[in-house]
């Protein structure tokens, strides 16, 4: 590889990285063909951080109203947006979700199974690349979100551990 190819190479990567932040882009994956057996593949990707959520005054007394609100909002929590739950375990990347090791073997875990942090939960394909996807804290499975072989985005909720 000469020189000038290694700084076209830079100026290409740098150029990829300018766009995912002018287009507000997760992620960028390019392949760049130079010719028979000689390419360039460069994956630019960044962690997107999501706000918290502003703090709630509390309540002196709770009024009846108040009450149902807060009934209403556990209930949303229990069948609402996944992805709002505390307990939310939220994919790492863009790929395809797989339940167990193989096709037919048992799942990494279920519905009600007690979990380590670090224990795997699930993997993920990404790039033929098989990627365990550890437990972030120990807890019960609360919920399975994905269905076994089905595609993933970024950030999107997988399971519910508390």
């Amino acid at each position: 590889m000469s020189n000038n190819r290694n700084a076209d190479d830079v100026a290409f990567i740098e150029a990829l990285a300018e766009l995912l932040n002018q287009k507000n882009l997760a992620e960028i994956d390019v392949k760049r063909d130079y010719g028979e057996n000689d390419s360039l593949k460069v994956r630019v990707s960044k962690q997107v951080t999501v706000p918290a959520p502003a703090p709630v005054p509390a309540a002196a007394a709770p009024t009846p109203a108040a009450a149902a609100a807060v009934e209403a909002g556990a209930a949303a929590e229990d069948g609402g947006d996944p992805a709002l739950h505390p307990g939310a375990v939220t994919s790492p990347m863009v790929g395809t979700a797989y339940l167990a090791p193989e096709p037919g073997a048992s799942p990494f875990v279920s519905v009600g199974a007690q979990v380590t942090e670090g224990q795997t939960l699930l993997i993920i394909e990404a790039m033929k690349t098989m990627n365990h996807i550890p437990s972030p804290r120990s807890g019960t499975v609360r919920r399975i979100v994905v269905a076994d072989a089905s595609p993933v985005e970024y950030g999107a909720p997988l399971m519910i551990i508390e």
